[in-house]
């Protein structure tokens, strides 16, 4: 797909992101101004720029490239990660807002009255936050490497380059600027191109996934990384580097008969214009595919729908990137507007990546087999449309992608920077905010270098376990139960976080590589939440004399409206 066009594409986001960003080194003057945009943003603008931060490389890319794979049992990503935001109305936004805290370890702090909490707190934030950026910056050397051919390695570079001069020229003010026009040049590059790959789906006779194989529109080549077996429906010639069938080949014609052909790691087939898309074998199809809890790749599939709900409902209210936004609503009641509008706008984009992967489960089931699901989204125009259009609607997407991993790198380096910045470095101002944005960025940019290759939005979801397990129960219990103690707090949120991390890590490490162990560990929430709230409560009642003693007073400023907490009671000298 290397085309110039693509490629300036790339670049004009990149330079619009800079000098959009650069309005923020001219309004940003103090400390408030670049950790909370000193409380000033409206819900319109909070919600696009929210909307914008949290459509991340998982929602652009990874859930067209999962539906393509696993088909509609994956439909629960867009949905969990949009209602994750009701449950942000309900229980979170307006009393976390109404809490003045500028990060998630003041709150904590300011909540329970502990230096240890926040320790804990800000360990969480950077820990989620690196988990979170690491997919991040991963998504865009897959998209750089896709458009340009270049290195994986370059796009991470390119995009942690871009964020840290934003976010070092303005704080907050600088990327709420981003993150809002970021939201309306993904949704116009994932909708413009749709409407000509639906105009050219109809043309073709608007063949479903159960239909006859597509056929390449031009001449494609197919690289496998592992050993697979794949499907030939009719003759194909094709040229061959690599072993089919036991044989060895060098850049040699062959004839394919129909029927089951296996190929091993590392063999390129060149398949001419009009040859039949191949499929894996093994891969559901048709009525299957799109029947829910028939995923044949993963056993118990009710058990990961349950995990994957979980995860992405509650996930979100841990994510320090969405909830550090909250604190930039001028009162309680504008974080709740400020929802509202998240909601609808997420609500709409999220229509959009489904049907891109029903798409390219007709036209590009081929990437199931090669594993590069990911850029399903970045091929179709070439699949579909082709010549200079296809290209031109290629390099809108191209484009759109590299924004959705500015605006969620630029979200995640602030959250984090805040936190390095108070409980880390020495404190310097303006100064030391700046350096900490640094190391926010730097550290996972240096980790995706030797970092294992995950499905994007697989690995989006491991982070949000971890939220969930974590942050989530010390956020819902510290907002809405007077009894949580500084060790119950501290006990919980390790407890539930570090059981779905380890869970993560061994899941990555393919220590189980099968069975019931494999699907606990692959989608731990299902049992690290229950198990982070039961810890956090259990020590919480067996430590009740460690409640802290304004816990009356902090809990009333969180549930009371900003004008009744704000007025003296009758008989106040004031």
């Amino acid at each position: 797909m290397s085309h110039p066009y693509a490629i300036g594409a790339v670049i004009v986001v990149a330079l619009a992101t800079v000098l959009i960003g650069a309005l923020g080194l001219r309004v940003s003057r103090t400390t408030s101004d670049f950790y909370v945009a000193s409380r000033t943003v409206d819900a319109r603008l909070n919600g696009a720029a929210i909307s914008g931060e949290y459509l991340s490389a998982a929602s652009f890319l990874g859930i067209a490239g999962l539906i393509l794979a696993h088909g509609v049992d994956t439909l629960w990503y867009p949905v969990g990660y949009t209602a994750g935001f009701l449950v942000l109305l309900l229980f979170v936004a307006a009393p976390l807002r109404r809490s003045g805290a500028y990060t998630v370890p003041d709150f904590a702090e300011a909540r329970l009255e502990s230096r240890a909490v926040r320790r804990t707190a800000g360990a969480l934030v950077a820990g989620i936050g690196w988990l979170y950026l690491l997919p991040q910056l991963q998504g865009a050397g897959l998209t750089l490497q896709t458009v340009t051919g270049a290195p994986r390695w370059v796009g991470g570079v390119v995009v942690a380059l871009v964020v840290t001069a934003n976010v070092t020229a303005g704080g907050m003010r600088s990327i709420t600027f981003v993150q809002a026009f970021q939201y309306w040049l993904k949704l116009t590059a994932l909708l413009v191109p749709l409407l000509f790959l639906g105009l050219a789906w109809h043309s073709d006779g608007s063949p479903g996934a159960d239909a006859a194989r597509p056929v390449f529109h031009r001449s494609t080549v197919v690289r496998t990384d592992t050993a697979v077996r794949i499907a030939i429906g009719t003759p194909e010639r094709v040229t061959v580097s690599g072993t089919v069938d036991g044989r060895t080949y060098a850049a040699a014609p062959l004839a394919l008969a129909p029927g089951i052909h296996a190929l091993d790691t590392a063999t390129t087939l060149d398949f001419p214009p009009g040859a039949e898309v191949p499929a894996k074998a093994d891969d559901p199809t048709g009525s299957a595919w799109g029947r829910p809890l028939s995923d044949r790749t993963q056993p118990h599939p009710l058990y990961t729908v349950y995990g994957l709900i979980l995860a992405t409902f509650l996930g979100a209210m841990g994510l320090p990137h969405v909830v550090v936004r909250f604190y930039t609503s001028p009162q309680g009641r504008a974080a709740r507007r400020t929802t509202l509008v998240v909601l609808g706008l997420l609500g709409t984009f999220y229509l959009l990546p489904s049907l891109y992967g029903a798409l390219a489960r007709i036209y590009a089931p081929d990437l199931v087999l090669t594993g590069d699901t990911d850029v399903a989204v970045l091929v179709l125009p070439e699949r579909l449309v082709g010549g200079t259009a296809g290209a031109l609607l290629g390099a809108l997407l191209a484009g759109g992608a590299f924004a959705a991993f500015l605006s969620t790198c630029s979200g995640l380096a602030v959250s984090v920077a805040g936190v390095l910045h108070q409980d880390v470095l020495p404190p310097m101002g303006i100064r030391g905010f700046r350096q900490a944005a640094v190391l926010a960025v730097a550290t996972p940019t240096v980790c995706t270098l030797v970092a294992a290759d995950l499905p994007v939005a697989d690995a989006v979801g491991l982070a949000f376990a971890v939220a969930a397990s974590s942050l989530c129960p010390l956020l819902v219990l510290g907002i809405w139960w007077p009894r949580l103690t500084p060790p119950g707090a501290i006990a919980g949120a390790l407890t539930g976080g570090g059981t779905a991390l380890a869970a993560a890590l061994l899941t990555m490490a393919d220590v189980f590589p099968n069975g019931w162990p494999h699907v606990l560990l692959a989608w731990p929430a299902v049992w690290s939440v229950p198990l982070g709230f039961l810890v956090m409560v259990a020590v919480s009642l067996a430590t009740p004399g460690r409640i802290p003693p304004g816990t009356a007073v902090v809990l009333a400023r969180l549930h009371l409206p900003e004008t009744v907490a704000a007025t003296p009671a009758r008989g106040d000298a004031s």
